[in-house]
């Protein structure tokens, strides 16, 4: 039986409005039809994003956090694994996913294998919160096979039942990928999708040429269909070259027309 996800936003989308007025921002997408988002840098603000949320009305059932990295991009330690659990049960979160390993770690198999021993370890420990994880894409996890099959599948091949996946379907397209086949592939472990479109035409101009959700060559409709255990559609851009929350509410519309709200 195929499940109605909710709808979300990813608040990277929306970073730089985020960043100058959390509240507005959050309303602002709340007035659009949304009812859940996705957080990211969660950890160092809590109290603000939680007065945010409540304000507008809004839940967020999952967030990005950097747990299988010991680093963050900027090349500051990442938080503990119990700051970063115990600030998304603060949250409300239901869902932790990391959206980056970097590129590096995909090039060994046997280094694949420890990224996955270090997911099915934090859903041990994100267990005790009450909370699940799961793992994010790019398109750098299809870039190397071992023996026909991609990096990113011989991560899945590890993984224990209890971490999640949250396919990026753009990505996986710009990686080479048949989204829909992969999502039907990755069967009940799918939770989440980003719901995201765009040009695949010249990988490596990604990301841009983001477009609204449906209105690019990533065949989301197809992907949907095969998502069949999927809680969340959560709605992204990296970039966008126009007005952000046009494109969101393109996508809301989008996702609406499907029944999901």
């Amino acid at each position: 039986m195929v499940s109605t996800p909710l709808m979300s936003v990813q608040l990277y989308s929306v970073r730089d409005a985020l960043a100058a007025d959390p509240a507005a921002t959050l309303a602002r997408l709340a007035a659009l039809g949304l009812r859940n988002v996705e957080t990211f840098d969660f950890v160092r603000r809590v109290p603000e994003l939680a007065a945010a949320l409540q304000s507008a009305g809004l839940a967020a059932p999952t967030g990005h956090a950097s747990f299988l990295s010991d680093e963050v991009g900027s090349g500051a330690a990442a938080p503990t694994h119990e700051q970063t659990f115990a600030a998304a049960a603060e949250l409300g979160l239901q869902v932790v996913i990391d959206p980056f390993v970097p590129p590096a770690r995909w090039a060994d198999r046997d280094e694949i294998a420890r990224t996955a021993e270090r997911l099915n370890a934090a859903a041990v420990e994100a267990a005790a919160y009450g909370l699940r994880v799961g793992y994010h894409n790019h398109a750098h996890e299809f870039a190397h096979s071992f023996d026909g099959v991609t990096g990113y599948e011989v991560l899945v091949a590890h993984l224990d039942d209890a971490v999640v996946l949250e396919l990026d379907a753009y990505w996986a397209a710009i990686g080479g990928q048949d989204a829909a086949a992969l999502a039907d592939r990755l069967g009940s472990r799918l939770v989440a999708l980003h719901v995201k479109d765009g040009s695949t035409a010249d990988p490596g101009a990604a990301p841009a040429g983001q477009v609204p959700a449906g209105d690019g060559d990533v065949p989301l409709d197809a992907v949907l269909d095969a998502a069949q255990s999927l809680d969340y559609a959560v709605l992204e851009f990296d970039l966008y070259d126009g007005d952000i929350f046009a494109g969101i509410d393109a996508g809301v519309r989008y996702l609406a027309g499907r029944g999901i709200r």
